[in-house]
């Protein structure tokens, strides 16, 4: 499977973000990894990654829903608010939390997340990421599972 550039881990949880590096690394998703602890850090990691065609511009991002300084919610907010030009159209946001409240997943909608998903992120949820937004699919589970 090609790699996908980027993947951005956006989670006020220390464990979370460890778990989630894991999976990930384990499933060879990414060339680059990058961990914000919230919305505020993952701005300011977008503003520094994604100027011109940087292969650090992350292509994925995997956005949690409550957490401090900035929650998934304003950082979509924020997101949306940026010049243009600072806001790559081909990054896919998919939204991870403890909930599906219908009022979430509504706003998540409105503020044009990509995707909403439960936590925790699974190899499943991956491959289904990967197949519907990036046209890629993971190898077949040691076992066939």
């Amino acid at each position: 499977m090609q790699k996908l550039t980027c993947t951005l881990l956006v989670d006020d949880d220390a464990t979370t973000n460890f778990l989630n590096r894991k999976l990930l690394e384990k499933l060879a998703v990414t060339d680059t990894l990058l961990v914000a602890q919230n919305g505020q850090q993952a701005l300011d990691l977008l503003a520094v990654h994604c100027q011109g065609a940087s292969p650090t511009c992350p292509a994925l991002i995997l956005l949690d829903v409550n957490m401090p300084v900035l929650d998934g919610f304003g950082f979509l907010e924020a997101y949306h608010e940026l010049p243009l030009l600072a806001q790559p159209e081909s990054i896919i946001i998919v939204m991870l939390t403890t909930s599906l409240h219908p009022h979430d997943v509504r706003r998540a909608q409105e503020l044009h997340a990509t995707g909403f998903l439960d936590k925790p992120l699974t190899r499943d949820k991956i491959d289904g990421i990967l197949r519907q937004h990036f046209h890629r699919q993971l190898p077949a589970a040691p076992g066939g599972g």
